[in-house]
Order: C-alpha cells, then sequence, then structure tokens
C-alpha cells in the first residue's frame, strides 16, 4: 500500500512534461518563519505552507479542516477540537495531571497555545506554516517535534470590509466580519475580526431529548494595530479573544454517534492573548526585533464517566462524573538581533524567557451499586488541586552563507534552562495526597545544514539537528513507581529536494528523515478500579532508552490548465521503541502510537474565466495505535472525499460544500477498559470524528 501511494505521488509530478505549455503560473509563496522571508522553494526545511487561497478552498471552519494537507501531521481526539498533535509520530496524546510539556509548538499571532490549541479557527486566518523536525534556532519557543504557526491576516493601508456567512445541517451557522484601513493621524494601520460559528455537534442523546449536547459554540475576535513611525522602525500590536463553549458527549457504549448520558459535559476554554511586536534598525548591527506576548486561558473539560443513565444501567446503580477547571497565565519575552541584509554572512542571535503559571481543579464523583453481590459496589469522592509553575530561559542563534553561487550553509544552537514547581494537594481512593516537587533541567539542541542549487528555483538540502524536550515527574500512586522521568533528546537527519519547474507552473518537495530518540518519554495510563471509580486511573510516563521515527514528506502543486491546479501531499512514516519492555513484554517490533504509516492527501481546483469554480479533496490515513503497549488496539484506516462548488466575483461569492461526502466512520480517539457493570470486561471503544456535513457560503467583500 505504501509503495502505490508514493506512485501516485511521484506520477503526478512526471505527468507535468506533457502539461508545459499552460500559460498561468503558481502565486509565489513566501514562508516567514525564517531568518528572513524566503520564498518557500528557497527554504531548506521540511515545511508545509497552506497560504490565504488554499485555506479558503479546502478549509470551511477550523485548524481541524485542513490537518489532512499537512504530511505527517496527526491528532488524538478525546476533545471537541484538536489539541494534541503529533508530527513524524511524535507528540502527545492527552494530558488528564501533571506539568504540560508539549512536543509540539502551536503558535498564534506569536501567542504560544501550545497544548491548548482550541481557538486556532480560521476566519481572516492568512497562512499555515508547519515546520517538521526540531525548532528553536529562529523562534523563540522550543519544539521536539516540531511548530505548528498560525498568522492572521494584516492591516491594510487602504479601507476594506468583508463579511461571510454559512449555513448548514445540524443546525450548524456560522456568521464574521473584517474590517480594515488606515488612521492617518498616527499613520498607521488596523484590521478588526470577528466571526461566531454554532453547531448541534453531530451527535444526539435521546435520553435528554436532545441533539446539541455534543454541540460547537466557538467566538473569535482579532484585532491588529500597525504603526510605522519612521522608514526603518514598525510596531505591531495583536489582541485575540476566544470563547470556546463546547459541549463534550461524544462516547457511548456501543461506539456510536447516540449518547445515553445524563449528564454530559464540556469542552471549553476562553482565553485572551496579546502581543507587541517591535521591529527597527540597530544601525550596523542590522535589525533588531523585541516581542513581548501574554496570554489567559481559562478551561472545563468535564464529562460524563459512566456514559450511560439510571434506566439504562438498571439494575444497578453506575453514576459517575469528572470535571477539571483549569487557568493558565503565561508571559513572554523574545528579542532577536539580525544581520543587515547586505551581509556576506547573515547571522541571528536572541534570548527568550517564557513564565507559565497553570492551576487545575479536578473533582471525580460517583458510585456503583450492585443489587446482586453488593460486597462489589463502591463510590468516589475524589478531587485534587494543583498548581504548576515554570520559568524557561533560551539563548539562540543561527549563522548563514555561501560556499560560492550554488552551494549554501547554515548553522544553529539553542541552550535552555527550565526551572519548574509543581505542586498538588487533595483526595485519591480515600487516601490524602500531597504534592511538591521541583525540577531544573539544562538543555541544549542545534543544527547544521548544507544545500545545493543545480539550477534555478532548485534546491538540494541536508540537515542535521538535534532537539530535546524537559523532563517531568510522575504524581500521586505514579510516583511510588517512578517519581521523575529525564529529559528527552532527538537526533534528526533530513536529506531533501524541493523546486519549480515548467516556468512556475509546478512546485514539488520531498523530504526523507530518519530520527534517533534518545531517553524516549513514554506515557500511559491503566485503570485501577472500574468498580469503585471507572475514572480512576493511574498515569506514568517512564523513559524507553530510544526509538526510531523515520519517512519521508511529499507534496506537489500543479497548474495543469489556465483552469486546473491539482495537488497532492504524502507521507510515510516507519517507527518502532527501543529498550521499552512493558510488563516485560518485548515490543521493539511495534509502532509507536497514532503514528499511521502513510497519509495521503490529493486535491484538484477548477476555476473558469466566468466565475466559476468546483474543487475536490480526498484523503487517506492509514490504521494506527491508540496507545503504547499493552493496549494493542488500533484504528482502522479510513479515507475522506470533501466537495465544493461556487461562484466567485471581484466583490461576491458563494459557495456549496460538503465534508466526508460518503459519511465514512472513523475513529480520532480509542481507549481499551472495563466501562460496563456488572463484569466490567475490557473493551475497545473509540470516538468517532465528524460524520457527512453539507452547507452553503456566502461572502462579500468591499475593497
Amino acid at each position: 500500500m505504501r509503495a502505490r501511494m508514493l506512485g501516485m505521488a511521484v506520477s503526478l509530478v512526471l505527468a507535468a512534461n506533457a502539461f508545459a505549455a499552460a500559460d498561468d503560473v503558481l502565486e509565489e509563496v513566501v514562508v516567514t518563519s525564517t531568518l528572513r522571508k524566503q520564498a518557500l522553494v528557497e527554504v531548506p526545511v521540511s515545511i508545509t505552507v497552506l497560504d490565504q487561497q488554499q485555506l479558503r478552498d479546502a478549509g470551511q471552519q477550523h485548524f481541524e479542516d485542513v490537518l489532512t494537507s499537512v504530511p505527517n501531521l496527526h491528532w488524538a481526539g478525546g476533545t471537541s477540537r484538536p489539541r494534541y498533535f503529533q508530527l513524524r509520530g511524535i507528540g502527545e496524546r492527552e494530558q488528564y495531571e501533571g506539568a504540560p510539556n508539549p512536543s509540539v509548538g502551536f503558535l498564534i499571532d506569536g501567542i504560544d497555545f501550545s497544548g491548548i490549541g482550541m481557538p486556532a479557527t480560521l476566519f481572516d486566518v492568512d497562512r499555515i506554516e508547519v515546520l517538521r523536525g526540531p525548532q528553536g534556532m529562529l523562534y523563540g519557543a522550543n519544539a521536539l517535534a516540531g511548530l505548528i504557526v498560525v498568522r492572521s491576516a494584516d492591516p491594510q493601508s487602504e479601507f476594506g470590509f468583508s463579511t461571510e456567512a454559512s449555513m448548514g445541517d445540524y443546525n450548524s451557522e456560522s456568521l464574521g466580519a473584517v474590517a480594515t484601513g488606515p488612521a492617518d493621524a498616527l499613520d498607521s494601520s488596523w484590521r478588526v475580526g470577528v466571526q461566531r460559528y454554532r453547531s448541534d455537534g453531530f451527535r444526539s442523546d435521546p435520553y435528554l431529548g436532545r441533539d446539541d449536547t455534543n454541540g460547537r459554540d466557538e467566538l473569535t475576535a482579532r484585532a491588529k494595530w500597525r504603526w510605522q513611525p519612521s522608514e526603518t522602525t514598525t510596531v505591531d500590536l495583536t489582541w485575540l479573544h476566544a470563547d470556546i463553549d463546547n459541549g463534550y458527549d461524544a462516547w457511548s457504549i456501543d461506539n456510536s454517534r447516540r449518547s445515553l448520558a445524563d449528564r454530559p459535559g464540556k469542552d471549553a476554554q476562553k482565553a485572551d492573548g496579546g502581543s507587541l511586536r517591535v521591529e527597527t534598525s540597530a544601525g550596523s548591527l542590522g535589525s533588531l526585533t523585541m516581542i513581548a506576548a501574554l496570554s489567559d486561558s481559562d478551561g472545563e473539560y468535564s464529562f460524563d464517566g459512566d456514559w450511560g443513565n439510571a434506566d439504562s444501567w438498571a439494575p444497578f446503580t453506575y453514576d459517575y462524573f469528572y470535571e477539571a477547571l483549569s487557568s493558565r497565565r503565561a508571559r513572554s519575552f523574545e528579542v532577536r538581533l539580525a544581520s543587515p541584509e547586505s551581509a556576506g554572512i547573515e547571522w541571528l542571535v536572541g534570548a527568550y524567557t517564557l513564565d507559565l503559571d497553570e492551576r487545575i481543579d479536578e473533582i471525580s464523583v460517583g458510585e456503583y451499586i450492585d443489587p446482586f453481590t453488593p460486597e462489589y459496589s463502591g463510590s468516589s469522592d475524589d478531587s485534587l488541586a494543583s498548581r504548576y509553575d515554570a520559568r524557561n530561559v533560551a539563548m539562540f542563534g543561527q549563522i548563514e552563507g555561501a560556499f560560492d553561487e550554488r552551494w549554501g550553509w547554515s548553522f544553529g544552537l539553542r541552550a535552555e534552562e527550565r526551572d519548574a514547581h509543581y505542586r498538588d494537594n487533595g483526595l485519591q481512593g480515600g487516601d490524602v495526597r500531597e504534592t511538591d516537587a521541583r525540577e531544573t533541567d539544562r538543555m541544549w539542541g542545534g543544527q547544521a545544514t548544507v544545500h545545493f542549487d543545480p539550477q534555478q528555483n532548485t534546491r538540494l538540502f541536508a540537515t542535521l539537528s538535534r532537539g530535546y524536550k524537559a523532563g517531568g515527574f510522575n504524581l500521586g500512586r505514579a510516583a511510588t513507581i517512578q517519581e521523575r522521568f529525564e529529559p528527552e533528546y532527538l537526533w534528526s537527519i533530513d536529506v531533501g529536494a524541493k523546486g519549480e519547474w515548467f516556468e512556475r507552473r509546478l512546485y514539488a518537495d520531498i523530504t526523507a528523515f530518519y530520527m534517533k530518540r534518545e531517553d524516549m518519554q513514554v506515557a500511559t495510563g491503566f485503570q485501577l478500579d472500574p468498580i469503585g471509580d471507572p475514572n480512576s486511573y493511574l498515569f506514568f510516563t517512564d523513559n524507553a532508552s530510544g526509538g526510531r521515527n523515520t519517512g519521508l514528506e511529499a507534496s506537489v502543486r500543479w497548474h495543469a490548465t489556465r483552469q486546473i491546479e491539482l495537488g497532492g501531499s504524502l507521507g510515510l512514516l516507519y517507527t518502532r521503541y527501543s529498550g521499552f519492555r512493558p510488563e516485560g513484554e518485548d515490543v521493539s517490533d511495534r509502532d509507536q502510537a497514532h503514528a499511521p504509516e502513510y497519509q495521503l492527501g490529493l486535491n484538484a481546483t477548477w476555476r473558469s474565466p466566468l466565475g466559476w469554480m468546483a474543487r475536490v479533496d480526498f484523503a487517506a490515513i492509514d490504521d494506527y495505535y491508540f496507545d503504547v503497549p499493552p493496549n494493542n488496539q488500533r484504528a482502522d484506516a479510513y479515507s475522506l472525499t470533501h466537495l465544493k462548488a461556487g461562484y466567485e466575483s471581484e466583490t461576491w461569492a458563494v459557495y456549496l460544500w460538503s465534508r466526508n461526502v460518503f459519511d465514512e466512520d472513523y475513529a480520532v480517539r480509542g481507549f481499551y477498559f472495563g466501562n460496563e457493570p456488572p463484569n466490567f470486561e475490557d473493551k475497545r471503544y473509540i470516538q468517532l470524528g465528524d460524520p457527512r456535513q453539507v452547507g452553503l457560503t456566502v461572502k462579500w467583500s468591499l475593497q
């Protein structure tokens, strides 16, 4: 299957020779998450850039809608919107307790939302850049597996206004508006955008007589102000407000979209964030960039622990509920000094600090009464209040140069110190729990790259990089097994090629990689007492001696004719554990969790000179393991098809669209545990992805 997928991608590239006479060219894609703004074809990194046009064509409401367009990017469900991502098979699947420590960085307009990326709605977003592999030499935020950068549209110097409305089945509706223009008195410009999206959420609960227990209610507001007091100074002020008030009722005993819960949960997040960015001249030293960012986020995550009600479990009494209320405050400051653009050797040095304060209050309550065997009855009244404080201080830098007109090189380093303090107190399983743990990790990473340009608009590159992820501590009962786990380090070798051909009608890239993980952090959970409390889990993180993640990423965009553009992406992934023996079992021949061996994306877009358009997107994802050993349950392979057709003019547009056209059932998260009385036998439970949706979108703009 893997060979067939690779052959399809290669064939798509080679077939372009027959259509070299097409007149249209691809628009230049500029990457902003590098030392300097560069054309995509010049960046010697495995990167995917989804520009504004691609997001409009392929997406509808949220980053979730375009995830399958990015090779080797995956996500784990268990939430109403994706927040736990995996790049090249590396990333978290959940966080029920303990300190936040994401492997994949997530930035929205320079504000760090790593691990809590639910506000990533697509309204008025200009681009999304996904960088694979260790990052940290050019950004303040560190990322072991990669970095996702979301950028909203910038203010314009001329007045503009646009509005957009959508409606679809499941009572889905959205309304948004954007305005931008100059503020002549201050020689500045501004932009403001607001959107609200609501949907019943694709689930029903006949016991409560409701269709909205898993509903979505998402409000996003953005504001930007840009001031240029001089030719060499630019000040950007950004503000983001997100009020995500989603229900969470995604699980059922029969693995359907029909819930029987009597106490459906919520997955809500209210976030405010802002950043101040100043770019100015530093004279002969080059340019100085300073970025101050802050974010405040309050969340609620809750669910019905038994997934049923009094009638469905009769004659047993089985009623459990879990709730976690969180509060996260982050403050960061970054300063970068970059060499003049005319310098023969370009360089950048920077410093970064992050202060993070997160508090979580959890409760798990309920009871189980077995009328036939009362001795197996039980109850819980657990509560836990935890607080996590961390300060990260990092120094980073990179230099770039050229051996000659064709050969170039770059070298970067990053050193970081992380001081963390975790404490909690509460009652779990009838035992008083109190934790007070501190740790300091000092880590370093870096990268070295060489690249070669055999011809204009073609680049070959090879990169050796080292990334890291801080250690942490196990809590509660898990601490009696092992209190601390160590930092993880990652060595990665990337070899790739990218280029534009046929007078920029064809763009293609391919990167092969080999990643060696040292002291690989492996997180898992074990159900302790399904009868006394189905929510009683022991969460434990250990260090395997290592792991291997190898594969390739490829993508292509091709203007086949003046009216047709074709695109594709392919991710291949092979993962293994090393020195990890859960319960004494040798698992060296098993894939890592949430690491499908292939991910394929294909799309075709037609636009006529008369304004009509149509687009089809197809995605295929291989099967994968839900969790680490000894849980060997898998998600089935699946494919999704999305369609869109409409009419576009200079001032208005209308689209009819359908997502998951063939109503495919597919899993986005899975567990294997006991949740059905009286025997509580372990069983595979899955959360299904969204079913088929059909809707209409209308846009109007004034420029």
